[in-house]
């Protein structure tokens, strides 16, 4: 059973002591910088509330609305990320000519900081909303592009040398060498491209956004309604934990379906 096995209580022991901890310092002891922090079990409450204090709670519409629109952000800028980062970096983890052309560009681009980007988003883009998109998209967009690079890469040349001495044409060898040859990567992409979009979702809401997780964090801190903060920053966790868990899913039955095509894989 899933409750009897090792790794289940290990994880409860581990959830346990953070919630004893985060409740020992900011609802017994009171330490210096804790006061003001609200204990888990008020943040329950809250959460669980149908008349919540601070307005927002399971059953407000307000608390969907947000979640709503960080969950239309997110996986915009993470579709829009997978769509255009794969192809860039597997053709440039295949054609060293074409690397050699955009990586010193995207090394370049890559260190600058998703929050960096705001100010040019707003300029750029009409509206708000395509704003906040773009900086999420960003962040996951060179996880994608890198990953896909190191696939690509990481092919062994004598499947190269095969296909040439078959007759592949350029294009047959992206298709049947390097794109299932980089999955691995591409699948270890997805997953820090999920991550990161949440990642910076936060930080474009909090500046640029009207609605969103972010955004109700931010107000949370800046109307002092300190339980919203921890009740966004928890149904991010759950959404971002969630999401990830889907890509892996999908990874891990992406890859078996590969290996079975190859002849390969279990029965």
């Amino acid at each position: 059973m899933i409750l009897a096995a090792p790794q289940t209580w290990q994880m409860a022991l581990g959830f346990g002591l953070f919630v004893g901890i985060w409740y020992l310092t900011s609802a017994v002891l009171k330490l210096p910088r804790f006061e003001k922090i609200p204990d888990p079990l008020g943040v329950l409450i809250e959460w669980l509330s149908w008349n919540p204090i601070y307005g927002l709670s399971i059953f407000t519409p307000d608390y969907y609305k947000h979640i709503g629109y960080s969950i239309y952000r997110a996986f915009t800028a993470f579709v829009l990320a997978v769509a255009l980062g794969v192809p860039l970096g597997l053709f440039m983890g295949w054609s060293p000519l074409f690397r050699r052309f955009t990586f010193p560009l995207v090394e370049l681009i890559r260190p600058i900081p998703p929050l960096a980007w705001v100010p040019f988003a707003i300029l750029l883009l009409p509206g708000t909303e395509w704003a906040v998109i773009f900086v999420t998209f960003i962040a996951a967009f060179f996880a994608m592009v890198l990953n896909s690079l190191l696939g690509a890469r990481s092919i062994d040349p004598v499947y190269f040398r095969a296909a040439q001495c078959l007759g592949f044409r350029p294009w047959d060898v992206f298709i049947h060498v390097v794109v299932p040859g980089a999955l691995p990567f591409v699948f270890t992409g997805l997953q820090l491209a999920m991550g990161l979009s949440w990642f910076a979702l936060v930080a474009g809401e909090m500046i640029a956004g009207r609605y969103g997780l972010g955004f109700m964090i931010f107000e949370g801190y800046s109307l002092a309604q300190y339980r919203n903060i921890i009740i966004g920053m928890g149904t991010l966790g759950l959404l971002g934990y969630a999401s990830s868990a889907g890509v892996r899913m999908l990874g891990r039955r992406m890859m078996i379906w590969r290996e079975r095509q190859l002849g390969g894989g279990a029965e």
